[in-house]
């Protein structure tokens, strides 16, 4: 699968991102935007540190 996975994790990062800021704009409960917020940062950590060397054992 090589390279497929972290490409997933930082695609789906990337819409967390985008669902955490419109959350934000709508005023939505803080919650809900932290939670759409610590997961799109841990998709992107998960995507970067599957990208590192060794990281794929």
């Amino acid at each position: 699968m090589g390279g497929v996975l972290p490409t997933l994790l930082l695609i789906l990062a990337g819409v967390l991102v985008g669902g955490a800021w419109s959350l934000h704009r709508q005023g939505a409960a803080k919650g809900a935007v932290f939670v759409t917020a610590l997961l799109a940062v841990l998709a992107t950590v998960g995507g970067v540190l599957w990208l590192l060397p060794g990281g794929d054992a």
